[in-house]
Parts: C-alpha cells; sequence; structure tokens
C-alpha cells in the first residue's frame, strides 16, 4: 500500500497557506495581529525591536537527501532564534516565506511545518506572516525572526574591552562531525542502496547537526547570576570566525587557548575516526549555535567552575592581533578556515 500523496495545485496558494496556518496560535500579548492580514502587527510594549533574517537554500545549506522535513523546519526556525539571543534579547514572533516545487506533496510540507510550530511552541514564539511561491528548482526557506529586548540589556559584537574574557556555552565541533556522519553514510548508500545507514553510537552529534538548540537557557542563567555579557555571538560559522567578528568589531585583539575548547568525547573520537583533528572542528566546523560571549574580569568567578561555560581565551589590544596558543604554548596566527579548508585537512 502506497502513502497518499497530494498535489499542492490541488489546494492553491491561499489553500496551503490556509492549511498549514490552521494550527497557529497566538502567545505574546506583543503580537497583536497575526496570519489574515496584509501585515502582522507588532506592539514592543516599550521594549527594543531586533530582527534577524536567516535564508536556507537546498543544496547550499541542506541536504534532504539525509535531512528529515520536520528536523529542517526546526532548525530553519533555531538559527534564527539563536541569532536573536545573542543579542541577549527574546525571540517573540517569526515570519515564514517558503519557496517549493511541485516535486514536494502536502504531506511533506505539513511535515516541514509541523517542524517549524515544535520550535515555536517550544521558545513561546508567534508565527505571525509569511509568503509561499512556486520554485523551478529546490526548497527555500527564508525565516525573518523578531525580538525584544530592554535598551540596557541589549548586548552586541562590538562592546568587548581589552582583558575581557572570552567565554562560551556548551561544547563545540559536534555538529560538524555529525555532518561528516550523514555525508559518510550517504556516499555508502549511493554506491549500494542496500546498505543500511550505520548510525549507531552516534546519536550526540547527530542530534547537534539536524535537531540543533538555541541557548535560550543561558539568556536566563544571565539574569540568574546577574552577569551582563560584554559583547555577544552565536556560533554558527566556528569559534575561530565569531571571534575574529567580536576581535574586529571591538577593535581588539584576541587570544585564543587551544586547551580550553570544550569538546565532547563522541566529537573527538569520531574526528580521530575521519583522520581530522578536533581542535579544527571546533574552529571552523560551525552550526554548534552555542553562544560566545566575553565578560569583565571581575565576573571571572560567576562563570568559574560553572558546568555551562568555559573560558576559552581573553582579548587583547589591537596591536597584539589574533592569536591560537595551542597546547604545548606555540602561538599561531588565528584565521577563519571555514568548511573547505577543513575538509582539505
Amino acid at each position: 500500500m502506497q502513502d497518499s500523496r497530494t498535489e499542492l495545485s490541488s489546494l492553491g496558494e491561499f489553500g496551503l497557506i490556509d492549511r498549514l496556518t490552521a494550527a497557529v496560535e497566538l502567545v505574546n500579548p506583543s503580537s497583536i495581529q497575526g496570519i489574515g492580514d496584509d501585515a502582522a502587527v507588532i506592539d514592543p510594549q516599550g521594549q527594543m525591536q531586533v530582527v534577524t533574517t536567516d535564508m536556507l537554500v537546498e543544496g547550499v545549506h541542506f541536504d534532504l537527501g539525509y535531512v528529515p522535513l520536520k528536523h529542517l523546519g526546526y532548525k530553519a526556525m533555531i538559527v534564527n532564534f539563536s541569532d536573536v539571543y545573542a543579542m541577549n534579547a527574546t525571540p517573540k514572533q517569526v515570519t515564514v516565506a517558503i519557496a517549493i516545487s511541485n516535486r514536494f506533496s502536502l504531506e511533506a510540507v505539513d511535515e516541514l511545518y509541523a517542524g517549524m510550530l515544535t520550535a515555536c511552541h517550544a521558545h513561546g514564539v508567534d508565527l505571525v506572516g509569511g509568503d509561499t511561491t512556486s520554485s523551478t528548482s529546490g526548497l527555500v526557506l527564508s525565516i525573518t525572526a523578531i525580538g525584544t529586548a530592554k535598551k540596557e540589556d541589549i548586548v552586541y559584537r562590538h562592546g568587548a574591552k581589552e582583558g575581557d574574557l572570552l567565554v562560551v556555552s556548551g561544547d563545540l565541533g559536534g555538529a560538524f562531525m555529525g555532518l561528516q556522519v550523514l555525508e559518510r553514510e550517504k556516499a555508502v548508500f549511493k554506491q549500494d542502496p542496500n546498505v543500511q545507514p550505520d548510525l549507531a553510537g552516534f546519536d550526540y552529534i547527530l542530534e547537534r547537526q539536524l535537531k540543533p538548540e538555541a541557548r535560550r537557557d543561558v539568556i536566563s542563567m544571565f539574569k540568574e547570576m546577574n552577569l551582563k555579557p560584554t559583547a555577544m555571538i552565536d556560533i554558527s560559522d566556528g569559534l575561530a570566525s565569531e571571534a575574529l567578528h567580536i576581535a574586529r568589531r571591538s577593535g581588539l585583539g584576541v587570544k585564543l587557548y587551544e586547551e580550553k575548547f570544550p569538546l565532547d568525547p563522541v566529537t573527538v573520537s569520531t574526528a580521530h575516526d575521519f583522520n581530522l583533528d578536533p581542535t579544527t572542528c571546533a574552529l571552523n566546523g560551525g552550526e554548534d549555535y552555542e553562544l560566545l560571549f566575553t565578560i569583565a574580569q571581575r565576573d571571572h568567578d560567576k562563570v568559574k567552575g560553572s558546568p555551562h561555560f568555559t573560558i576559552v581565551g581573553h582579548m587583547t589590544d589591537a596591536a597584539s592581533g589574533y592569536q591560537l596558543v595551542d597546547r604545548q604554548g606555540g602561538q599561531h596566527p588565528l584565521k577563519a578556515q571555514g568548511w573547505d579548508a577543513l575538509l582539505k585537512k
């Protein structure tokens, strides 16, 4: 018995929108008007608004050969929520624009939206608008998230000061290694479709890649700890890239210490299996969506010993440049190599 398939053309654009938004409920008082009018109406209620947009393109940012549509919908939301949290703000509303081809059924789009709404529910965010259109190639998602914060609470990338400590939440490199496992199993399947994927033991790093989490909890911890970072960014492109962003925007240098990098044992062992350096994966792998932030030295005791945070370096004067200190104490220029360079190692 074959699964039923409903063609999108049988609904039309407005029918599709009605179908996808039927389960949408507004939970934030600041969401005055959501889906159903020419534009959403949002009342920031005396707070500052932060807005971020992210586009995900099939074949560039995701591969539907191994990414379930529900996971894709969830992740598409999370990467935007993460940008809002990186401003020390709280996401409240989101809009979704989709370009989709006729190779997708209604059931497939339902799955995609189910993931989106799951993420919205988990983070208390209202889906208040968007657009759908046809695509002659692959699937394209464009997400805009809107958040709020008190003016005095917002944290920018450019606020770091010389001597500030550089701190990261969670662990690094896991999402990239999860991607390597998925790509390997895809290659094996292409050679022999009868071979089942070997994913045993990789649960943690696969979840880091397929179903990442935005660190909403970290923003709550800051309030509990009476801690306000001087600068902050989320780790979407790797530790090196994000540390350089903070340093350059703040007009400073930065020094990272390899021995301090937080690495999960599964990430380390899997990197070795792929003949990759775990440190390089942390520096350049990306998609961890942890928060990287700077704090004044006087706040050191607030994060010291915390299982949630790791001090990985400090900010220096601009003349000292960007440095990586290896485990033997040697210094090397810190560069953002990106995934291409990483895979050539």
